[in-house]
């Protein structure tokens, strides 16, 4: 029986499709992995303030903490390790991010855990910038974007099914239970990479130096600056929806955990439409992605008001991360030699973002504006974000 020309190349595309999919399900697992153990945290803060003698604001330093690890760690790792196989590389990360996990169970004071979750938060953003890299290089360029948000899907399906199993865990074996179940995951996923992820040599002119260059340049921190401050909405209203249901929609407290469910289903919807959106036209899907950004946020404080408008309104706040794989693709595409501490940097930014948010959004409820008055906020720092879009492609 003879082969022809067509059949085979039937078969290698189907061999390198399959290939890709198991490449982007170790990659994505170990993405659940980080995504589980970054905000299991929020939902155990009662037990770890219990544990460590501490207040319940005390004990969020603790997230803090692993924020400033991702901030710090995503530079340091592109930049030291630039020339490194990627595939060594992502299985070093996850397997820092494993260790420190582990090492948190073990600590006995509030200082030493503060330490190790630092230390848990610093491959976050360097893994994520090496995975997102790896896996759009897989792909025809204009698939890069669809490749980049089946990574960021195992961020996001972490608040559907990690995050409420690692809070279910410590709830009842103690918090520690929870970051032993994270770091198993991490150790499964070092075991998925190294045999699904293919074994390939950084660029041929990666090292300290080149990597350093996206430090001068403009367009590195102008789309950077769009996700500090652009995506600073969405945290801005996130951080207080819990009072924001039970003292405006009047909501039973019983019931958030399942209202907040929705939350994760609008992130693993928003993630892969983003995605598909960024393929068909990046610079309008920026823009338009914003600019929805500020219209959901500006919907807050009349749609909190009533109970099914305000469940419907929970789930347009998680579409929100569908921004996310445009800008890592607009850091990749302005980077030049720079690509690996860009689409690191893109993680760090997202942290300022959320520290950025939580602030201001705390900041205004302070001053006796009410509870919703985060979504206007929120709604200006998107119409910010676009702003300084706007800036970076008149450059």
């Amino acid at each position: 029986m003879s082969t022809t020309p067509a059949s085979l190349n039937a078969y290698a595309t189907e061999n390198t499709q399959r290939r890709f999919l198991y490449a982007v399900t170790a990659l994505g697992l170990g993405a659940f992995a980080i995504g589980t153990g970054e905000f299991a945290m929020m939902g155990l803060l009662p037990e770890v303030a219990k544990d460590m003698v501490v207040s319940i604001p005390e004990a969020g330093h603790v997230i803090s903490a692993y924020a400033f690890g991702v901030v710090i760690g995503a530079p340091m790792f592109a930049v030291l390790t630039a020339s490194w196989p990627r595939r060594t590389l992502l299985i070093a990360l996850i397997l820092l991010f494993a260790a420190g996990n582990f090492a948190g169970t073990l600590t006995t004071d509030f200082l030493s855990l503060n330490v190790v979750r630092f230390i848990a938060g610093l491959p976050h953003g360097a893994y994520f910038g090496v995975a997102t890299l790896v896996a759009a290089n897989m792909v025809a360029p204009q698939k890069r974007a669809t490749a980049v948000g089946l990574v960021i899907l195992g961020l996001t399906s972490s608040t559907l099914l990690g995050v409420p199993a690692a809070t279910w865990l410590g709830q009842t074996w103690g918090w520690q239970a929870a970051y032993v179940f994270v770091a198993s995951l991490a150790v499964l996923s070092s075991v998925a990479v190294y045999f699904a992820v293919p074994d390939v040599a950084a660029t041929k002119n990666a090292n300290p130096r080149s990597e350093l260059s996206a430090l001068a340049n403009k367009q590195v921190w102008l789309t950077l600056g769009i996700g500090a401050v652009g995506f600073g909405g969405m945290f801005a209203v996130f951080s207080y929806i819990k009072p924001i249901l039970t003292e405006v929609t009047q909501m039973s407290a019983g019931v958030i955990p399942l209202i907040l469910s929705l939350f994760g289903v609008g992130m693993v919807a928003g993630s892969m439409l983003g995605a598909h959106l960024a393929d068909k036209n990046l610079l309008r899907s920026i823009a338009g992605l914003l600019l929805w950004n500020a219209l959901v946020l500006g919907g807050v404080s009349f749609a909190m008001t009533y109970t099914i408008s305000a469940i419907i309104w929970v789930f347009l706040l998680g579409t929100l991360v569908a921004i996310g794989p445009a800008l890592q693709i607009r850091l990749m595409d302005v980077a030049g030699d720079a690509q690996t501490l860009a689409a690191a940097l893109n993680h760090s930014s997202f942290n300022v973002a959320n520290a950025l948010g939580a602030w201001l959004g705390g900041a205004v409820i302070t001053m006796g504006y009410g509870w919703t008055s985060t979504g206007w906020l929120g709604a200006l720092l998107a119409l910010g974000g676009l702003a300084v879009f706007g800036l970076s492609i008149r450059k």
